[in-house]
């Protein structure tokens, strides 16, 4: 029976071991199946997500907002919590080479906490094999507290370098960002030969978010601390900007803006593919035909940036390749917003913005439903 106990610990172990190697070690996607920390994020997503489903508002944007910081800390007990578990079925296994001898199950636990957490005890390994397992207590314990605070410092510096973009992008484009406006603001302040720096500056965040957000995935779960903005929405206005020089808009530099549809289109296919494809709570964030762009709009568009001084190619032959170039990204970029219940691409910029933490007046309106 002992050695039943002792298997169950040592397997139990060596899965947190490694959870935590594929999770914070390896720099890449781990979709292997036997994960804790995938398993934890996919649940307790669901769980969040069902808590503020049909209701908006501030509330259930503070919910989400909370939830990527909190769901790192509850990585971090759990664990923490399958080590004392795995480490007291391994004491429990050698509980003749404890003393005094654990009577029961529940002990063994306890003198498994008090070692993991550094904590020292009244109960002592009296044989090599339960010295040996002492030790790789103790130093789980403190490995993986060591382990998730440079984990920590690792998201928060990705999260900030991905913002800094997002909300200088609020200045031209609005909030939530409109990819006509962004046109029109740098028409209308004289900077449209300016166009492919903003193109090359973003390219240059696309690569750095691809890379860190495919490698902890938990990243994205990280929404914006600013009104009405999300990574989603502004890759998705920036995109379509860039759409927009390619198929539509005339004499502007076009080199940048391919380079930055392609890596911007690889950025949301690899995001996409990572899983964030469906609404775990059964829900939408926002209309449902908001990705959709019919041809009325692409018109209304034409006809402001025509407004705004620049020069377009004929319609029916921009339309067809600006919704073609629109089609490789926007039904992935929607479906991530879906996922994460965050706002999407906002094409002429005048649907609703999403209610913020940052609007007092959203007590008055949460305290009447």
């Amino acid at each position: 029976m002992e050695a039943i106990y002792l298997i169950l610990g040592v397997l139990l172990v060596a899965l947190v071991y490694w959870d935590l190697f594929e999770s914070i070690v390896v720099p890449r996607p781990t979709p292997g199946r036997f994960r804790i920390g995938r398993y934890v994020v996919w649940i307790s997503w669901r769980v969040v997500r069902a808590i503020g489903n049909g209701r908006g508002g501030r509330r259930h944007e503070t919910l989400l907002g909370l939830y990527a910081p909190a769901a790192t800390v509850l990585l971090l007990a759990i664990w923490l919590a399958a080590l004392i578990l795995g480490f007291g079925l391994i004491g429990f296994g050698l509980r003749d080479q404890l003393r005094p001898v654990p009577e029961d199950l529940g002990t063994a636990l306890y003198f498994a906490a008090t070692t993991v957490l550094t904590l020292g005890g009244d109960i002592a390994a009296a044989g090599p094999l339960a010295r040996i397992a002492v030790v790789l207590a103790a130093a789980s314990g403190l490995g993986v507290v060591a382990l998730v605070v440079t984990f920590l410092f690792s998201l928060y510096g990705s999260y900030q370098r991905r913002e800094v973009q997002v909300v200088r992008l609020q200045g031209a484009a609005g909030a939530p960002p409109s990819a006509v406006a962004l046109l029109e603001t740098y028409a209308r302040l004289g900077l449209m030969s300016r166009l492919p720096e903003l193109f090359a500056a973003w390219e240059s965040w696309a690569a750095e978010v691809l890379d860190s957000h495919v490698a902890y995935p938990l990243l994205g779960f990280f929404r914006s601390s600013h009104d009405n903005l999300s990574w989603i929405s502004s890759l998705g206005t920036v995109l379509d900007a860039a759409s927009l020089v390619l198929t539509t808009i005339e004499g502007v530099p076009t080199g940048e803006a391919e380079l930055f549809r392609r890596a911007g289109s690889h950025l949301a296919e690899d995001i996409f593919n990572l899983g964030y494809r469906a609404d775990p709570a059964g829900g939408r964030s926002g209309d449902e035909d908001e990705a959709d762009l019919d041809r009325a709009a692409f018109n209304a568009a034409c006809a402001r940036l025509v407004d705004a001084g620049y020069n377009l190619a004929r319609g029916d032959r921009a339309w067809p390749a600006f919704e073609a170039a629109r089609a490789d990204y926007a039904p992935r970029l929607e479906a991530m917003a879906t996922y994460w219940a965050t706002a999407s691409t906002s094409w002429l910029g005048t649907h609703e913005a999403l209610r913020s933490p940052a609007h007092p007046q959203d007590d008055e309106a949460d305290s009447t439903d």
